[in-house]
C-alpha cells in the first residue's frame, strides 16, 4: 500500500525526470546541430585558405564582394517563400509537399526580377572592376544553385532532424573545398576560371541535396494558399535583403571606394570574423524554432541579457584566439593572409556586434513581426552606409580604418537593440 508521503516525493522525482529527458533532447539536437557547424567550419577555413592563397589579393577582394551581393540578391528568389516553407516544416509538416510546389511555381516568376535586380546592382557597384560575366556567373551559383541548397537545409532544420541537416552542412562545404584545392591545380588561376569551379562545386552540392536530403512528399500546387501568404513572404524576402545589404554593404563600399586590393584585404578581415558567427547561428536557428511555439520565451531581462552577453563573449574569445595565432605565426593560413594577418585582432569588438545584430533580427522574424524587421533593417542598412561613407573616405590609414569598424559596429548594435526590443514589446503574430 502506498503511503502518502511518497506521493510528493513521486511526484518531485517526476518532475525532476521530466526536467531531465525534455534538456536532454534539446542538448542533443543542439550537439546534433553544431556537429555540421563544426565540419563547417573546418572546410570553410580549407576552402578559405585555399582560395584566398591561389587568387590575388584583388581578386579575391573582386570574388568575395560579389558574392556577398549574391547571398543578398538570392533573397528575391521565390519571393522569399523560403519563409512560408520553413514555418510550414517547423509546424506542419505534413504541408511540406504543397509549399515546396509554391517554392518552385514563384522562384520561376522571380526569375526576371532577378536577373533585373542583379544588372542594376552590377551597373552600382561592379561595372568598373568586376566583369560582367564573372558577376553573372557568382550570382547565378548563389542565387540558383546554393539558395536551394539552404531550402533543403531550412526543411531538415524546421523538422528537427538536425543530424541530417549537419551532414549535408559538411558535404556542401567539402564540396567548395574541394573545388577551391582542383582550382589551385589548374593551369589558369584567376578569377574567371575560379568562377567556373564554383558553379561546379555549388552544382555538387544541389544535386546531392535534393537527391538524399529532401523529404518525400508529393508535389500539389494550391496557389490560393501561396498568395494567402505571399505578402508575409515579400516582407521578408525585403528584409532579407536589406539584412544582408547592411551585413555586405562594408564590402560594397570598401570595393568602389578603396578599389579591389584593399577590398581584398578587407575581405580576408571580414572572413576570419565570419567564421566566428557559424556556432552562433545554430545557437540562433534553434531559439527561432522555440519561440515560433513560445514567442514570450524572452520575455524577461535576465534571460535576454544572458543570451546576447554569451553571443558577444563567445564571438570576442574566438576571434582573439584567431589573433593571437596570427601575431605568433602570420604565415599560418598562407601568404596573401599574412598580409592582413596583423589587423585582425584589431577588429576585436566586430564578430561579437555584428553577430548580436544578426541575432536580433532573427528574433523578430522567429515572433512573426516581418513588416517591422524589414523597416528596422531598412533603417539599420541607411545608418551603415553613413558611418562606412564617413570612415573610408575620411581615415586613410589602413590600421586605423580597421580599428575604426568596432565605433561603427558598436553604434549599429545600440540602435539595432533600440529598434528590436522596442518591437517586442508589441504582441507577437500568430503563425
Amino acid at each position: 500500500m502506498t503511503q502518502t508521503s511518497d506521493i510528493p516525493q513521486r511526484r518531485t522525482l517526476a518532475r525532476i525526470g521530466h526536467f531531465v529527458a525534455v534538456r536532454r533532447k534539446l542538448v542533443f539536437d543542439y550537439f546534433s546541430a553544431i556537429s555540421g557547424a563544426g565540419g563547417r567550419l573546418v572546410f570553410s577555413l580549407a576552402y578559405f585558405v585555399a582560395l584566398a592563397n591561389t587568387l590575388s589579393i584583388a581578386e579575391f577582394g573582386m570574388f568575395a564582394t560579389a558574392s556577398a551581393a549574391g547571398v543578398m540578391l538570392s533573397r528575391v528568389l521565390a519571393f522569399g517563400f523560403i519563409s512560408a516553407l520553413y514555418r510550414t516544416a517547423t509546424i506542419r509538416p505534413n504541408l511540406i509537399g504543397t509549399f515546396t510546389a509554391g517554392f518552385l511555381f514563384l522562384g520561376v516568376i522571380s526569375l526576371p526580377v532577378l536577373a533585373a535586380a542583379s544588372y542594376a546592382v552590377y551597373l552600382i557597384f561592379f561595372a568598373s572592376t568586376v566583369p560582367l560575366s564573372v558577376f553573372a556567373a557568382v550570382v547565378f551559383a548563389e542565387a540558383l544553385l546554393w539558395r536551394p541548397v539552404e531550402v533543403v537545409l531550412i526543411v531538415n532544420n524546421g523538422l528537427g532532424k538536425f543530424g541530417r541537416a549537419a551532414v549535408l552542412t559538411i558535404l556542401a562545404t567539402a564540396f567548395r573545398a574541394v573545388g577551391a584545392v582542383l582550382f589551385m591545380l589548374a593551369a589558369q588561376r584567376t578569377i574567371g576560371v575560379w568562377s567556373w569551379f564554383y558553379i561546379g562545386a555549388n552544382a555538387a552540392s544541389l544535386i546531392v541535396a535534393f537527391a538524399f536530403f529532401y523529404p518525400r512528399q508529393r508535389l500539389r500546387l494550391r496557389t490560393e494558399l501561396y498568395f494567402r501568404r505571399l505578402a508575409d513572404s515579400i516582407y521578408v524576402a525585403g528584409s532579407e535583403v536589406l539584412f544582408y545589404l547592411q551585413m555586405e554593404f562594408d564590402k560594397l563600399l570598401v570595393l568602389s571606394i578603396g578599389g579591389p586590393h584593399l577590398a581584398g584585404i578587407y575581405a580576408i578581415i571580414m572572413r576570419l570574423v565570419d567564421l566566428t558567427a557559424i556556432p552562433i547561428r545554430t545557437f540562433s536557428m534553434m531559439l527561432v524554432q522555440r519561440m515560433m511555439r513560445a514567442p514570450e520565451l524572452l520575455s524577461r531581462l535576465a534571460v535576454k541579457s544572458g543570451i546576447e552577453g554569451g553571443v558577444f563573449v563567445v564571438s570576442t574569445l574566438a576571434l582573439l584566439l584567431l589573433g593571437i595565432v596570427l601575431h605568433f605565426f602570420p604565415n599560418a593560413l598562407g601568404g596573401n593572409v599574412a598580409e592582413a594577418a596583423p589587423l585582425v585582432a584589431l577588429a576585436v569588438c566586430v564578430p561579437g556586434l555584428r553577430n548580436l545584430v544578426e541575432y536580433q533580427a532573427e528574433l523578430l522574424f522567429a515572433r512573426g513581426q516581418t513588416a517591422v524587421r524589414a523597416i528596422n533593417l531598412g533603417l539599420l542598412a541607411g545608418l551603415k552606409a553613413v558611418l562606412l561613407n564617413y570612415v573610408l573616405t575620411t581615415i586613410p590609414d589602413t590600421p586605423d580604418l580597421v580599428l575604426s569598424f568596432n565605433i561603427v559596429f558598436l553604434l549599429l548594435y545600440l540602435a539595432s537593440m533600440l529598434l528590436t526590443y522596442s518591437a517586442m514589446r508589441r504582441p507577437a503574430k500568430a503563425i
